[in-house]
């Protein structure tokens, strides 16, 4: 028997309608609608009165998870190391901000958190106290049953020295609470034409990775899969015959269900922000995944018969 994937959403796909058009209850409402059972948040956006939030809001929080039958994934959070011009963060002023978090991810309920660490190239490497932050908060997160995944995100690819660091990180600790989160857009493989990031050269020539796709091969997650729980489904634009033009979804559900992943896929929309656009690409998207998961599943039950 083949695992199945697990379904979810980030509420970062509704980016300019939530707050705007949208309130947490009907996101919650169209994360429900697609047939997830993932939801994952930023939480400074989310989360009001952030790291402390309200007992009101926090009961209401559980009440429409229980409502609609959804649990929390992954808590996306920022260790911001440059956050003084002056200085950059220390490793125990890191350390801190990752525990902060741990314990509101907990509290909430969540499995996972993502720290963005800030970084010092292009190639998005992460500030050198990421390690020793981490590493004091191994056993808190043992604690309180969480996974600290870092994010692998365009332009950094699969085979980098960013990604390695973090394998040998695994590897020397030997933890289970610290993991690699893949972000979809490293395989995107087609441009995306149109860019509403802002219009200087400056800005146009840093968003080359992310116009243009860094192109990973799928083939490529076979080094990893083993340190990946979680992925979030990055996308662009899905048209209404549910094909995706940016991102080689026909590729990526074989290639996963090939190496047993049977965590989630969190949609993680990330294309044109007019009002209500986001659910309408989300759910498409979740069609579609759904379907080339069903084909593969098809396929594969009539080999084993065969």
């Amino acid at each position: 028997m083949v695992a199945s994937f697990r379904y979810g959403v980030s509420l970062y796909s509704y980016t300019d309608d939530f707050g705007t058009v949208m309130t947490l209850d009907d996101a919650f409402e169209h994360v429900a609608d697609t047939g997830s059972t993932g939801v994952e948040i930023l939480g400074e956006t989310t989360v009001p009165l952030y790291p402390e939030p309200p007992a009101a809001w926090m009961d209401h929080w559980f009440a429409q998870l229980d409502r609609y039958k959804l649990e929390p994934t992954n808590f996306a959070c920022w260790v911001d190391t440059r956050i003084q011009i002056g200085r950059n963060m220390s490793v125990e002023e890191g350390a801190a901000q990752i525990e902060q978090d741990l314990r509101l991810a907990h509290k909430l309920g969540f499995r996972f958190i993502r720290p963005k660490f800030g970084v010092i190239d292009h190639e998005l490497t992460p500030d050198p106290i990421w390690e020793g932050a981490v590493e004091r908060n191994l056993d808190l997160a043992a604690q309180l049953d969480l996974v600290i995944l870092p994010e692998i995100h365009s332009p950094t690819p699969i085979r980098h020295p960013v990604t390695e660091a973090y394998v040998n990180f695994i590897e020397r600790t030997g933890t289970k609470n610290f993991g690699l989160m893949i972000d979809t857009g490293i395989f995107q493989d087609r441009p995306i034409h149109k860019w509403g990031g802002g219009e200087t050269e400056e800005i146009k020539k840093g968003a080359l990775s992310f116009l243009n796709g860094i192109k990973v091969p799928v083939e490529h997650l076979e080094d990893v899969i083993q340190y990946v729980p979680f992925i979030q489904a990055k996308f662009h634009d899905i048209d209404e015959n549910l094909h995706d033009h940016q991102i080689p979804w026909e590729r990526i559900v074989p290639m996963l269900k090939k190496l047993g992943y049977s965590g989630y896929l969190s949609s993680e929309y990330e294309g044109a922000r007019d009002p209500w656009v986001a659910i309408e690409q989300v759910r498409r998207q979740h069609a579609l995944i759904r379907m080339l998961e069903d084909e593969y599943d098809a396929a594969n039950a009539e080999t084993a018969h065969a």
